[in-house]
């Protein structure tokens, strides 16, 4: 089989394939980016539960996806709700560490002279430390992100479709077209939502914080 061969034979399926993958990285770290930047900012207000939550948190990153999925399969069994629930966890920490990083290394004297202003904590946070902190909680989607869609490819392991459903049939039967036709698309994915991300983070970057990099 060659690659127009491919096309011929798998196109409409690479396509629903493509969707669905897509489906799963954006529910999955839509999800985990809401859950992590709250615990970030819960964690930055208690640095003392920080330094053991964060480590404690660190371990599910490394838990072989594959064998989570299969622990989370044998309670929920082949749903969509297995994978997205495995999906958002593993999205979820690089989110919330550098959600976490970012906000605590705001600097305090900012944050006083806030205070000097009348803000209330509330107002501090959104209007000077998650501005300060943009940057690098938007470093850290970019690698969740990139990270859920190889991650995604295990929904196929256990038959939620996905572009994975290409690369372990392409493995089982010895079928480079197959495996490349599965992992290309999930490349192309990769750099596609780390462009839209980079778009996104030039286009929320306050001008002040733009001119002053």
């Amino acid at each position: 089989m060659n690659i127009l061969d491919f096309f011929d034979m798998y196109g409409e399926k690479l396509v629903n394939a493509v969707l669905v993958h897509l489906q799963y990285v954006f529910i999955s770290v839509s999800i985990g980016f809401v859950i992590a930047l709250i615990l970030g900012i819960i964690l930055s207000r208690v640095p003392g539960i920080s330094n053991i939550a964060i480590p404690i948190l660190g371990i599910f990153q490394t838990i072989p996806g594959l064998v989570f999925i299969g622990i989370l399969f044998m309670f929920l069994g082949i749903r969509d709700l297995t994978i997205i629930i495995a999906l958002s966890i593993y999205s979820l920490f690089p989110i919330l560490k550098n959600t976490y990083t970012g906000i605590i290394n705001v600097d305090e004297s900012l944050k006083e002279a806030a205070r000097g202003c009348g803000m209330t904590d509330f107002q501090i946070l959104y209007k000077v430390e998650l501005p300060l902190a943009m940057n690098s909680i938007i470093s850290g989607l970019r690698m969740s992100t990139i990270y859920t869609v190889s991650w995604a490819v295990l929904a196929a392991m256990i038959g939620l479709g996905g572009l994975g459903e290409f690369i372990y049939r392409g493995i089982d039967t010895n079928n480079n077209v197959l495996i490349i036709g599965g992992a290309i698309p999930s490349a192309i994915i990769a750099i596609l939502l780390g462009l839209l991300i980079d778009f996104v983070e030039k286009r929320i970057t306050p001008r002040g914080l733009k001119e002053g990099r």
